[in-house]
């Protein structure tokens, strides 16, 4: 098993936002999505596709496709970007067969190259809903520092909700990649 992560393509788009279309209501509410902000499949490519082309200093989104012997297995994107600074990571492993088997873990590792270097960042953050265990226990296993638990509305397409926030400071990821085992 050959498992890669590369940007995403305008090809990817539609497979990224049908992950959501086409999850069941309570996938996504488990996730800690409002239902009733996802926008339609036309809507949400648009938004990807006029910020695909953006200069990276001024991208509101960069995704990633994760890849296991070539195919999309699923993806992670950042937003909220301060370039230079810091970004907002999410993450998604698009079928139940692949998680819970350390497929997350490995993939977060191999995102965060890109977000480092691309973006400059000196801070990266994730905020999984408290309540969804897998998000939480594979940014553990990342490497990632767990800062607090607290309730806020996480992103554009989530409820309020408490939500556990981790971060990943370039230090701390550039340390990780010298000594990747501790």
């Amino acid at each position: 098993m050959v498992k890669s992560v590369r940007e995403l393509t305008k090809g990817d788009i539609s497979l990224t936002v049908e992950y959501f279309l086409q999850s069941s209501p309570e996938f996504l509410q488990a996730m800690g999505v409002d239902l009733d902000k996802l926008p339609g499949k036309n809507a949400w490519c648009k938004i990807i596709v006029d910020d695909l082309d953006q200069p990276v200093t001024h991208k509101k989104f960069y995704y990633l496709i994760w890849q296991i012997n070539d195919m999309p297995v699923g993806h992670s994107n950042i937003n909220d970007i301060i370039f230079g600074e810091e970004a907002f990571m999410h993450i998604h492993l698009w079928n139940p067969v692949n998680r819970a088997r350390g497929e997350g873990s490995y993939f977060i590792k191999e995102s965060l190259r890109y977000y480092f270097q691309e973006f400059r960042l000196q801070k990266l953050y994730c905020q999984p809903y408290a309540l969804n265990t897998a998000p939480n226990k594979a940014l553990q296993n990342a490497g990632f520092e767990f800062i607090k638990k607290y309730e806020t509305i996480p992103g554009w397409l989530n409820f309020n909700q408490f939500v556990n926030l981790w971060m990943m400071s370039r230090d701390n990821y550039y340390n990780q990649i010298k000594n990747p085992y501790g």
